[in-house]
């Protein structure tokens, strides 16, 4: 080692004699020392003051460029050695020479900048603003048949790409269509999950998700299933689930998901749709997603219906009750759920045997199953009093309900489970399922619900709670009181952050509630009176007017 200690003396005089011949003499000497023992060289590199040096080596014009850029590619492989490059000001002239036209001066800059810059989101930040993007991005155009530039390239993409900063910046380039025309020439797996690896975290970003989908990208994806499909290798495996989750993500921008649906008539729309039958499950589970994400207007979920989707997704739920694939039911359930907003497609969905199809998956223990069949079945009933009625009626169905709206651990199945309880009430105003409601138990978690810090469940509970009052207040006055509803609706009355509309319901409550001798007694201890005067002068004028009315029922009643 005492050979490297003279280098390192000869090169801080070369180096500023700039002689190249004896340069890269002394240049080469240290990229022998560190092949041989890296981190050695390096910690005596950085007492010898010599990395000062090198911002002043790396010119274009030099012949000696590249190899001081791969003296600092490698010795920034030791975590030690990073800061000390950026404090030397190493990047700048390095994002400088990303302008050149020598390959070799590319590659090592490239190297250099990307290890200095490893697992430094500030120092990455600090190339995005430099503009080492749209430089890369032309690199990768011109340097293509350079396969160790491209991979160069690749991995500065993939790093920067995890930056939400540089997805604006990748938007104003034409990124996507040079990775769709170097992703069409590879046919090596590794290759091609590089580009993957790439595509990606670019695609979370809309705009580029229309760019990708211009650019051709679906078409090599579709293409990748159609090869991997029928294969057990577990390359092909892989590589057939990266394209379809790929392909479904495409699908989550607004305008990427409708130019790929042509109305119904597209031809990535009519191959996803042949997924879902497959027995693939992978397949199976990309299909249902892409249908579920297809699924988020109005007139997309219309024609699917009206075109027999909901049949194909049934048959699908339906290899997956016994022990099927939980991943593959959650993703069917969305799509069903979505497809049942628009008000058109509710009773063909009925009439189809949607809600059979999906208490089957009753008995499930998996949380995001349980989620998606409450969510399905809330957004069917929805105005649909006969069906409601039906599910209602259902005891197997209550009960299952009511024992997950003490699901604790599950903040998503017991707000669910509520909002399905409430809305069994509200679309059916059946006496029947509220005697079902409370002979299972479900009272106590409705009065909860009122107290949730959602707006619209409260509300939801409210109008539920003024129905049981006003059909069948015998059957559940003990059950009311027992939750202490008067004691709830006093606090919302009194409370002033409370949303008009809920005090306009809970005003409507107390005076449905009045016919009960019990729950008015309760009213009476606790001078609601006060409370609801006050109201009277609410900027609100339904609450104003409720309060009017509410205060003479009291004034009468008392």
């Amino acid at each position: 080692m005492d050979n490297l200690s003279d280098t390192l003396k000869k090169l801080k005089i070369t180096a500023v004699d700039r002689t190249d011949d004896s340069l890269e003499g002394c240049l080469d000497c240290l990229l022998q020392a560190l092949a041989q023992n890296n981190m050695e060289t390096s910690e005596k590199i950085q007492g010898s003051g010599i990395l000062q040096l090198f911002a002043s080596l790396l010119v274009p014009q030099s012949s000696c460029t590249a190899k001081v850029a791969n003296i600092i590619a490698e010795i920034a492989k030791n975590e030690f050695m990073r800061i000390p490059c950026v404090d030397a000001g190493l990047i700048s002239p390095l994002v400088q020479l990303l302008n050149s036209k020598d390959q070799e001066v590319l590659l090592q800059t490239g190297r250099a900048l990307g290890n200095i810059c490893y697992d430094s989101h500030s120092l990455q930040a600090q190339l995005i603003n430099m503009g080492v993007i749209p430089t890369l991005v032309k690199l990768l155009g011109i340097h293509c048949q350079n396969a160790a530039l491209t991979e160069m390239c690749l991995v500065a993409f993939g790093n920067l790409a995890e930056l939400e900063s540089s997805k604006e910046q990748f938007a104003s380039t034409n990124i996507a269509e040079e990775l769709v025309k170097l992703f069409k020439k590879q046919i090596d797996h590794d290759k091609r999950e590089m580009v993957f690896e790439v595509l990606a975290p670019l695609a979370e970003n809309d705009a580029i998700k229309l760019q990708l989908v211009e650019a051709g990208l679906v078409e090599c994806l579709l293409e990748i299933v159609q090869q991997k499909v029928d294969s057990d290798k577990e390359e092909a495996i892989a590589e057939l689930k990266t394209a379809s989750d790929l392909m479904v993500l495409l699908l989550l921008g607004d305008e990427s998901m409708q130019k790929l649906f042509e109305g119904g008539k597209g031809n990535v729309f009519q191959r996803v749709l042949s997924w879902i039958p497959s027995n693939n499950h992978q397949l199976q589970l990309a299909g249902a997603l892409a249908i579920a994400n297809f699924a988020r207007n109005d007139g997309n979920c219309i024609h699917m219906v009206d075109n027999g989707i909901v049949e194909k997704l049934m048959d699908l739920l339906d290899r997956h009750v016994e022990d099927g694939n939980v991943t593959v039911q959650h993703a069917a359930l969305s799509a069903l759920r979505n497809l049942a907003i628009p008000v058109i497609n509710k009773a063909k969905m009925l009439s189809a045997g949607v809600t059979e199809a999906v208490l089957k998956f009753l008995k499930s223990e998996m949380p995001p199953v349980q989620f998606k069949l409450l969510g399905t079945l809330r957004m069917l009933i929805d105005a649909q009093a006969e069906a409601a009625e039906q599910l209602g009626k259902n005891v197997q169905l209550v009960e299952r309900l009511v024992e997950w709206c003490e699901a604790k651990d599950h903040a998503g199945v017991m707000g669910e489970s509520n909002r399905l309880l409430s809305a069994l009430i509200r679309h059916s105003k059946s006496k029947d399922v509220i005697k079902t409601i409370v002979q299972s138990g479900g009272i106590k978690h409705l009065v909860t619900m009122a107290t949730s810090e959602h707006v619209i469940m409260q509300n939801e509970a409210l109008v539920a709670l003024a129905l049981i009052a006003a059909l069948e207040l015998g059957t559940a006055e003990k059950d009311l009181e027992s939750a202490k509803l008067v004691q709830i609706l006093h606090t919302l009355l009194a409370d002033e952050r409370s949303a008009p509309e809920i005090k306009y319901n809970s005003m409507v409550l107390i005076c449905a509630l009045m016919g009960s001798e019990s729950l008015h007694k309760e009213v009476q201890d606790l001078a609601f009176l006060d409370v609801v005067s006050k109201l009277r002068s609410h900027e609100n004028k339904s609450v104003a007017q409720q309060a009017s009315l509410t205060e003479q029922r009291l004034a009468v009643e008392s």
